[in-house]
């Protein structure tokens, strides 16, 4: 693709790189085939194409962002599906970051949406503000099917009610500690991230990665300091609060490795991942941070990423169960894991089944189930309609996003991958599976 910024832009970092990745993009439209906003709708200007033209129509005008661009960029769900299918390796996860940080720059929403982006900015990176509020939509919970119908700001709180959980999660069975120590000879020494959202939804899933990587040998820390990972707030275009937030893992991190040392920070959610991998990039003019938030990248890894390479010993599933592997987005097309996890499940003892249109959101995304809940909701349901269709027992999954958005439009468990290899590998058996 042609451009014409001037000597003048290009000093610019962003947009230098902005300009770079417009310059691969061939037009062969090989990404609108696999996007899953211009599936539902079929409109050019809800897939990649078409919104890397407004792009860089809005960039290299170097004009504020307009209501249409805001429009269209907003419906994008990040899900990164293009970038697995374009031919010429275009990165449009740095584009359209920096496009929703240019709109946040330069456009002003209405009053509505600011303050709904204002209430989910201040209590969902915050574990403490996040249960208090979970703790409060029970009461409004009622109301939620209301609410949707009722269109605009409503409609959005009602998505965000319909999706808060009926009952709160037992709390993890690590609480205040520091480090576990490994239950045999140590292997090594890694740190867990607790995250935010995840740590309140479902701290069983730390739980069950800390079991299962003590049992085989490793130390488990959990840093002081260490806190959400920047990707909800970065995804709505906050730049300096994204970066803050990464800024204060990669000190927590880094405090570790220069104390007793640290052999990989373990991800559980590829929602985190795929945002903690680019750290190197986010903070790339940083002279403070540059290099150690590239470290921090390098040394990040997937659960089921780090398990691969270790001797988990012999299952001791007795179960026969059918598992629907449903790969996250941030999973397959952010990270470009893709195998592990079903090989896990596979040598664990599981019979591992693959959905149709495996490469499509399920509308999670984040908080776009809250933002844009039409597309999500149809998204989800499209979801689920193919995991349904593989007849399983479970569905089995690596983003705590996905575990709630699917889990609200299905009856069959829909559980992480960790706890069914921990409770594979000698673990509880995870509790959404009940007497099954």
């Amino acid at each position: 693709m042609q451009t014409n910024f001037t000597p003048e832009q290009l000093k610019d970092s962003a947009t230098a790189v902005s300009e770079q990745i417009l310059r691969k993009c061939v037009h062969c439209g090989f990404c609108t085939a696999t996007c899953p906003t211009f599936a539902l709708l079929g409109d050019e200007l809800d897939s990649p194409r078409g919104r890397i033209y407004l792009i860089k129509e809005m960039l290299e005008n170097d004009r504020p962002a307009d209501a249409k661009t805001v429009k269209h960029i907003d419906r994008c769900l990040s899900c990164l599906s293009c970038m697995t299918t374009c031919p010429s390796g275009v990165n449009y996860m740095h584009l359209v970051d920096h496009a929703r940080i240019h709109i946040e720059r330069t456009y002003k929403r209405p009053l509505q949406d600011r303050l709904l982006r204002a209430v989910l900015q201040a209590i969902l990176p915050k574990p403490g503000r996040f249960r208090l509020a979970i703790a409060a939509a029970f009461y409004g919970r009622p109301f939620a099917g209301l609410m949707k119908k009722c269109g605009g700001t409503l409609a959005k709180l009602g998505a965000m009610l319909a999706l808060a959980p009926t009952k709160s999660p037992m709390p993890s069975q690590f609480v205040g500690q520091e480090s576990v120590a490994p239950k045999v000879q140590k292997k090594g020494r890694v740190a867990i991230l607790k995250g935010c959202a995840q740590s309140v939804l479902a701290p069983s899933i730390n739980d069950a990665a800390t079991r299962l990587l003590t049992r085989i040998g490793y130390e488990v820390v959990f840093p002081k300091g260490e806190g959400c990972c920047g990707a909800l707030v970065h995804h709505m275009g906050q730049e300096e609060a994204s970066n803050d937030q990464a800024k204060t893992n990669i000190d927590a991190w880094m405090r570790e490795m220069e104390g007793e040392g640290l052999d990989a920070v373990i991800i559980t959610a590829s929602g985190c991942g795929t945002t903690i991998k680019d750290y190197g990039f986010m903070l790339r003019d940083d002279p403070q941070y540059a290099e150690k938030a590239q470290k921090i990248s390098e040394m990040s890894k997937d659960i089921v990423e780090f398990l691969i390479e270790q001797d988990l010993g012999e299952t001791q599933l007795q179960d026969e169960l059918t598992v629907a592997y449903h790969s996250a987005c941030s999973m397959q097309h952010g990270q470009k894991i893709t195998w592990q996890p079903k090989k896990l499940l596979q040598n664990a003892g599981f019979t591992v089944k693959e959905p149709l249109e495996g490469h499509l959101c399920c509308g999670s995304a984040g908080t776009y189930n809250i933002m844009q809940p039409k597309i999500a909701t149809a998204l989800r349901d499209r979801k689920v309609g193919n995991l349904e269709a593989t007849h399983p027992h479970l569905v089995a999954t690596g983003n705590i996003g996905c575990i709630t958005q699917i889990s609200s439009g299905t009856q069959i468990p829909v559980i992480h991958s960790i706890e069914l290899l921990d409770w594979a590998y000698g673990g509880p058996k995870p509790v959404q599976l009940g007497k099954m």
